[in-house]
């Protein structure tokens, strides 16, 4: 078993690939300038709008079957998701162990401080840059379900669209800006995907999927508030890295959890697949 531990701590934090990441627009990640990511959001919502308007022209209301495509998808998301929550997880174990030195009679900064609020000047590279790096690639393979959402006729699914849209705008913002808290974040989220998504796959978790929005976004509030006492309130000498990025963040998160009561809070909790369960 300890063999199994050391080669799955390699895997998820200790190659080299993993230790010597690196975030820059010119280094040759993909997707990684702001020219792309304009053009891709753009391109995403032309097409859904284009998709709603042909449907709409067709007077089509039903459904168009897509088949066991949501539920593959679904699958595919769950694994993605578990993967990024691992490396995520040991990644920032690895990153507190070795940094700890650094903290010792310099400053108050704790695990939990460092986790919330990054110190002034971090650059976007290392371990769990890199998984957020992983996390932001995948938000590209999860607005797929914005598009499942319009050609399965689905109730809000414009607010669907532009929550996946700005989910996507969210992850580039915490590579470019090193934006404090996007490590729980990106744990709190993986997590509650790995549940949801599973459930969509088929996975027998339905109380757990019903669960898993209402406490990421208590997550999203508790983190939220800690960043803005930290920085503002003076815990932290300098304040928090990407600040900026961060409030623009806050704003989008607002919008998002408009989205989540819009889509779930006056018929139940519905999946992407059409099915609703109330509550």
């Amino acid at each position: 078993m300890a063999a199994v531990g050391d080669v799955a701590r390699y895997w998820l934090a200790e190659h080299p690939a993993i230790v010597g990441f690196r975030w820059s627009p010119s280094g040759g990640l993909w997707f990684s300038t702001w020219a792309f990511l304009l053009s891709f959001l753009a391109a995403y919502v032309a097409l859904c709008l284009t998709l709603d308007a042909l449907l709409a022209a067709l007077r089509r209301k039903r459904p168009l079957p897509l088949g066991a495509l949501p539920s593959a998808h679904a699958l595919l998301m769950a694994a993605v998701s578990a993967a990024v929550f691992a490396g995520t997880l040991v990644s920032a174990v690895a990153e507190i162990r070795d940094t700890r030195w650094s903290w010792r009679g310099r400053s108050r900064t704790t695990p939990l401080r460092w986790l919330l609020c990054f110190p002034p000047g971090t650059r976007s590279s290392g371990r769990v840059f890199f998984w957020s790096y992983a996390y932001y690639l995948s938000r590209y393979l999860h607005a797929a379900r914005g598009v499942f959402a319009v050609l399965r006729r689905r109730r809000g699914a414009a607010a669907r669209v532009f929550a996946h849209a700005a989910a996507v705008a969210m992850a580039f913002l915490w590579l470019e800006f090193s934006q404090s808290f996007q490590v729980l974040a990106i744990l709190a989220s993986t997590l509650a995907h790995v549940v949801a998504f599973g459930f969509r796959a088929g996975l027998p978790a339905a109380r757990a999927a019903r669960v898993a929005p209402v406490a990421l976004v208590g997550c999203n509030v508790v983190c939220h508030a800690g960043v803005l006492w930290m920085h503002f309130g003076g815990a932290v000498a300098g304040g928090c890295s990407g600040i900026g990025a961060w409030l623009f963040n806050t704003l989008l998160n607002a919008a998002l959890l408009w989205v989540f009561l819009h889509c779930y809070g006056r018929r139940g909790v519905s999946d992407d697949d059409g099915r609703v369960k109330e509550t």
